[in-house]
């Protein structure tokens, strides 16, 4: 009888664990992504090739002016980036780009360039 009592316990106990686990786990997948500036340091150099030369225009696939995106807000570039790996927006070179990025790296990039002025 005590075997069984303290089998129960120890059932209850794992089940309870588990579910800590799993809501954390959850929360943390649910929590917003915050983007670090430092990190992005990183992750710049696919980006400053076009978006660091102010005047820059791109010929493929066609001659496009490159928008500067220095000081841009951080929402505005994480949006844009975001459209761009849906095929919202339709450029090739940032369409393959984006969709090498994760939330995190569209985070991080986003926060450097809001801070560049």
């Amino acid at each position: 009888m005590i075997f069984f009592k303290t089998l129960s316990r120890l059932i209850r106990s794992a089940c309870l664990g588990l579910l800590t686990v799993f809501s954390v786990a959850s929360f943390a997948a649910d929590a917003p992504v915050v983007g670090d500036p430092v990190a992005a340091q990183a992750k710049v150099a696919m980006c400053i090739g076009c978006h660091g030369i102010k005047g820059y225009r791109s010929s493929f696939p066609e001659v496009y002016s490159v928008p500067m995106i220095a000081g841009q807000s951080q929402e505005y570039l994480v949006v844009a980036l975001q459209a761009y790996a849906s095929g919202e927006r339709t450029h090739p070179t940032m369409l393959a780009i984006s969709k090498s990025l994760s939330p995190q790296d569209m985070a991080d990039l986003a926060a450097y360039y809001a801070n560049l002025k």
